[in-house]
């Protein structure tokens, strides 16, 4: 039988989210070229099913800007 506690499964989502993070950045970084700080510290501060949005959004978004104003109407 396997216990698992609470702090375990936070562990786990943070892992599962923190993965989640990392794959949409290197892909807008593979689309862009290039991400800035400011733009990986945002994406960052995204929750898990805004993270799985912006990875639905990646192929509408044509230039920098578009992601930018993505990300503002997240906020």
């Amino acid at each position: 039988m396997e216990i698992v506690t609470s702090w375990m499964e936070k562990g786990i989502e943070q892992g599962i989210e923190q993965g989640e993070q990392k794959i949409v950045k290197k892909l807008l970084k593979r689309r862009f070229n290039h991400i800035t700080p400011a733009i990986e510290s945002r994406i960052n501060e995204l929750s898990s099913q805004q993270i799985e949005s912006l990875a639905d959004a990646i192929f509408d978004l044509q230039t920098l800007e578009d992601l930018i104003n993505w990300l503002e109407q997240q906020s």
